[in-house]
């Protein structure tokens, strides 16, 4: 059995977050795609597909960061009973839930996010189409921020408005932007944060 140590709980850390880091470059290099090409064949305007895989990504993470806060509070409760170090109790609450992945309920996260989008007035699918159709990327978004809350510091996703004034050292011009726009029309995929601060570049649709 390793032995606790600070020294080994950062490096820890470090490899788990890069890894994380490098899975969310993935969910917008593959799997966002795959779900545009899902919309597509219901839904023929790109921009409503767009606002749709974003809606999904931030109705995601809200849904599995409450997920995680109130797992944090259970695991919370039943360690102070006879928690003894070496590290802090905190400490010990996120090294649980790392290890006890399978006590987050994922399916439950997923369906909040289907039911929150489809009361959502910014997105629609046509009558005949569930956003359970894009169910898998949801899924993956849920996985991926449940496990972002067990970081130190945890990371986050930037919370993005419709015109808002485009900042360039958060975000990308999608190809088909006007470029001499200052203003947001609309978000494509969401900034990855850590304390504030941008770790991964989100996209945007700029227009006058």
């Amino acid at each position: 059995v390793r032995s606790w140590s600070p020294a080994r709980a950062r490096r820890v850390n470090a490899s788990r977050r890069a890894c994380l880091v490098a899975r969310f470059g993935f969910l917008y290099a593959q799997e966002r795609l795959d779900a545009e090409i899902l919309l597509r064949t219901f839904i023929s305007d790109m921009e409503t597909v767009q606002r749709i895989i974003y809606t999904a990504a931030v109705e995601s993470f809200y849904a599995a960061k409450v997920a995680f806060w109130k797992l944090r509070i259970r695991v919370k409760e039943t360690l102070s009973l006879d928690h003894m170090g070496p590290g802090s109790l905190e400490d010990a609450v996120l090294d649980y839930i790392v290890r006890h992945k399978d006590l987050y309920d994922i399916h439950a996260s997923v369906h909040e996010v289907i039911l929150s989008m489809t009361v959502n007035p910014k997105i629609s699918c046509p009558p005949e189409v569930d956003f359970i159709v894009i169910s898998t990327l949801i899924r993956e978004l849920c996985s991926l921020a449940f496990s972002m809350q067990t970081l130190i510091p945890p990371l986050d996703i930037a919370f993005g408005v419709d015109g808002e004034l485009f900042n360039k050292s958060m975000y990308y011009r999608s190809f088909d932007s006007d470029f001499t726009a200052d203003f947001v029309a609309y978000h494509i995929w969401p900034a990855l944060m850590e304390n504030g601060a941008v770790i991964v570049k989100g996209e945007v649709v700029t227009k006058r």
